[in-house]
């Protein structure tokens, strides 16, 4: 399952904030931030996470995420 967050992580120093919490995260297959995109669109593959629980991950690193509409 793919979730998709619009978040404020938009540089590479936030990248390296955010990096260690996502991929300590066993449930999360594969991420990347689209920091080009206005959005700063988050992507996240997942078959076991909420959207709501990837946002707690974000928050724990200090940033936003919030889900976008399906």
């Amino acid at each position: 399952m793919k979730h998709q967050f619009k978040t404020n992580i938009n540089c590479s120093g936030c990248l390296s904030a955010v990096t260690p919490h996502l991929n300590a995260e066993t449930g999360i297959a594969s991420w990347q931030v689209d920091t080009q995109n206005p959005a700063r669109l988050l992507t996240v593959q997942t078959d076991e996470l909420t959207a709501e629980e990837v946002c707690k991950i974000v928050q724990k690193a200090g940033f936003k995420a919030e889900p976008l509409a399906r």
